[in-house]
């Protein structure tokens, strides 16, 4: 069974839980619906020459992004759609995606999720390494911020002495990569056909993971084991350039820590992950210092710093071994919604550096325009991954309209 066919049964079965919910005549029981849609026009420009043939310096793109909850029985039960789709140059950046479709229910202390959704674990700016239930749609964001929709049993235990929740998870789903127009891609083009499974059930390796996470005083503590496949494949390169890729079963115990004193966020997360083919632990730890209304203007500038490590050193797909991020947050507290994020990331081992920036601004009621910069700087030869992308340095410019 393919993944449409799956969103195809899922969206029916969930739609049907819909339709015999407004059979009963109880008012609570009455439909409250709610659509959104919004519509994105974008713009990556790559200024300096392109590593490979028939890739681009322009790409204009335009995304749409439609919403739609249904909530009855006094809230407690729910349907929620999120879309998503994107035409762009790249063929392999071109795509659709059901980024959440489920059927939740809430009762008393706990709760049930049934369907495709998207979880977020984490605390650290520059590198979510406790973030592994759903995969990362690599096209759409240079971060690894942007995710796939996980089909999922999502169980929420609500208790005195903390949060448990519980995932079952049936299918796996491979990441997308950039196709030969594409930029940010190896030299040579990997698609989803190209990387194989270490389990002789491929996608259909049923996979589990649980999480528990309290906020008590000052801290708030999450600790995470995942059993199953990795989202992140494991690649081989051999002295041609060949390169052959596959996602390994893994185990991965993470543990992720904020501590709140006065102007001061201090954060952590740590995983330690193990398989037939690597083990090793990554950290990334730092803090974030806000400065409130500076000079009475209402302007907030938090100050961060975070150290990195990952014990793979080049097997990282990130770059990220042993490296020191630095950066800054500027929210204007405007009725603009004016926000400003610059930061970068600086190997303690070579000269590489990465600096980025994203600001957003919203005009009106029902626009927003939002600015994306990557700079990729004296990239060591060394570096595995980031080498490739040496020349892929970028401005991202988009407009989106609220409907």
């Amino acid at each position: 069974m393919k993944l449409r066919d799956i969103h195809i049964a899922l969206l029916i079965g969930i739609l049907t839980v819909s339709v015999f919910a407004q059979t009963d005549d109880d008012p609570g029981r009455a439909i409250n619906h709610e659509f959104e849609l919004d519509v994105e026009l974008g713009y990556r420009y790559f200024y300096q020459d392109p590593s490979f043939t028939d890739q681009k310096s322009h790409y204009p793109s335009m995304a749409l992004y439609p919403k739609y909850t249904a909530e009855w029985n006094d809230s407690y039960e729910s349907l929620n759609f999120e879309g998503f789709y994107r035409w762009d140059i790249d063929g392999e950046r071109t795509h659709w995606d059901i980024r959440e479709l489920y059927y939740q229910k809430i009762k008393n202390n706990w709760e049930v999720s049934i369907g495709i959704k998207k979880i977020f674990w984490g605390v650290t700016e520059s590198n979510h390494l406790v973030d592994i239930v759903n995969q990362t749609d690599a096209v759409e964001s240079f971060d690894g911020e942007k995710k796939l929709g996980q089909p999922m049993i999502h169980y929420s235990l609500n208790t005195d002495f903390g949060v448990l929740d519980f995932f079952y998870l049936p299918y796996h789903r491979k990441r997308t990569f950039p196709g030969a127009q594409g930029r940010l891609r190896f030299p040579t083009v990997i698609t989803s056909d190209d990387i194989n499974y270490e389990s002789s059930k491929k996608e259909w390796h049923q996979d589990f993971a649980l999480r528990y996470s309290h906020s008590f005083n000052v801290i708030d503590l999450g600790i995470s084991h995942f059993y199953g496949t990795g989202r992140e494949p494991i690649f081989e390169f051999d002295s041609d350039g060949n390169i052959t890729a596959f996602y390994p079963i893994i185990n991965q115990t993470s543990l992720d820590l904020q501590i709140t004193h006065h102007a001061f966020l201090w954060k952590m997360e740590s995983i330690y992950r193990s398989n037939d083919f690597q083990d090793f632990f990554a950290l990334t730890a730092g803090v974030e210092f806000t400065i409130s209304n500076i000079g009475n203007s209402g302007i907030d500038l938090g100050i961060l710093g975070e150290y990195l490590f990952d014990d793979r050193d080049q097997l990282s797909l990130n770059g990220l071994q042993n490296d020191i991020f630095l950066g800054s947050r500027i929210a204007f507290n405007d009725t603009h919604d004016t926000s400003i994020l610059l930061g970068g990331i600086f190997d303690n081992e070579s000269s590489s550096k990465l600096f980025g920036l994203e600001a957003s601004r919203r005009f009106g009621s029902s626009l927003r325009a939002e600015l994306e910069a990557r700079f990729l700087g004296n990239i060591n030869s060394k570096e595995l991954i980031l080498s490739h992308f040496k020349n892929d340095s970028f401005l991202r410019l988009s407009i989106t309209k609220y409907f």
